[in-house]
């Protein structure tokens, strides 16, 4: 086989690998949006994942013709996408979905035309786009009288209302979790990650500080925060949230150090990477104390390490220069039905 036709199978390789985990995130995705009844607003969930990927590809310095030739796009074509679902082209400064917000609460209420003609500039579909998510998410209500559909914004006591029924449980750990393994940051880099307004963060913030749940240093004079902590209380209902992040984030963070170039000391090769070990049991089946056993074993012998080793660094300190060990371990039980023998991993 010849170097250009096997570049050509690795590269299907990966397109098949890709479409893969695009097709398995896209499930969880569904499911979180639809978790406990909730029915999360998902109409602009595309268009961030678009230019989340625009801001990673810049950042690992691909120029944006390649960019663009990796998404199918000419050049001028993908500058516009961009240009147009990062801010609203009629109202600059702002995105599209809080000019067409601002717009509905200074005024009673607008038909559906009004709004298309205040937002002539900008891309018809995407303005249709976020009246259906701004309904979705009750900050907006419409009123359909034959042909005509009149949106108002939701009054304050109304969204008052709504966000005690949402509640806040669960936030303070997903902020934790947002900032957990990252270096320390800044109130601005916290409210960009947590996509919220500093107004918003800052009490969340301080709360955790006061909690001793966050370190507070400076740099470069001013205050930056860091979580050194993240542990969710097994069986807990609150901050499940926070878990599942952690979780993804720990096996995104595994597999991008097997893609990585930088290669590991031999004394640590067989440290990193990740196996997946499936087993099939049954009521009766004489290994099934022993695997259950197992299981619940490896969570409270890693649990005491990690304790430990957080005292012993609390009391002595860590070093600027050290290895960030993370262990991802994810158990699932899947009820199965079948007259064949699965096979074993």
């Amino acid at each position: 086989m010849n170097a250009h036709n096997s570049t050509e199978l690795r590269g299907m390789t990966v397109d098949l690998l890709i479409n893969a985990i695009v097709r398995q995130t896209t499930i969880l995705i569904a499911q979180l949006a639809t978790s406990g009844g909730l029915r999360a607003p998902l109409a602009t969930v595309a268009n961030q994942v678009f230019l989340d990927l625009v801001s990673e590809l810049e950042r690992q310095q691909v120029s944006r013709k390649v960019s663009a030739d990796m998404f199918g796009l000419g050049l001028r074509t993908y500058r516009r996408k961009i240009q147009r679902l990062s801010a609203s082209v009629t109202d600059r400064g702002s995105s599209l979905w809080e000019a067409i917000l601002d717009h509905l609460r200074s005024r009673e209420s607008a038909s559906r035309a009004e709004i298309f003609e205040r937002f002539s500039s900008d891309d018809e579909a995407q303005v249709k786009a976020v009246l259906h998510d701004l309904c979705e998410s009750q900050l907006v209500h419409g009123t359909k009288s034959g042909t005509t559909t009149t949106y108002r914004a939701a009054p304050s006591e109304e969204l008052l209302a709504l966000q005690e029924t949402r509640g806040d449980e669960g936030l303070d750990e997903l902020v934790l979790a947002l900032m957990f393994r990252e270096p320390p940051l800044s109130l601005d880099e916290i409210a960009g990650r947590a996509r919220m307004g500093t107004d918003r963060i800052e009490p969340i913030v301080q709360r955790l500080v006061g909690e001793g749940r966050l370190a507070c240093t400076e740099r470069d004079g001013l205050p930056v925060y860091q979580a050194n902590r993240l542990v969710h209380p097994l069986g807990s209902n609150a901050g499940w949230e926070a878990a599942v992040f952690d979780h993804f984030k720990a096996l995104v963070a595994t597999i991008m150090s097997r893609l990585s170039d930088r290669s590991v000391a031999p004394q640590l090769a067989d440290s990193v990477g990740g196996s997946t070990y499936t087993m099939s049991m049954w009521p009766g089946h004489p290994m099934a104390e022993e695997v259950y056993g197992t299981l619940k074993r490896f969570r409270s012998e890693l649990g005491n390490m990690r304790d430990r080793a957080a005292k012993f660094n609390q009391e002595h300190g860590v070093p600027e220069e050290h290895t960030r060990v993370v262990i991802y371990v994810g158990q699932c039980l899947i009820g199965e039905e079948s007259d064949s023998n699965d096979p074993e991993e």
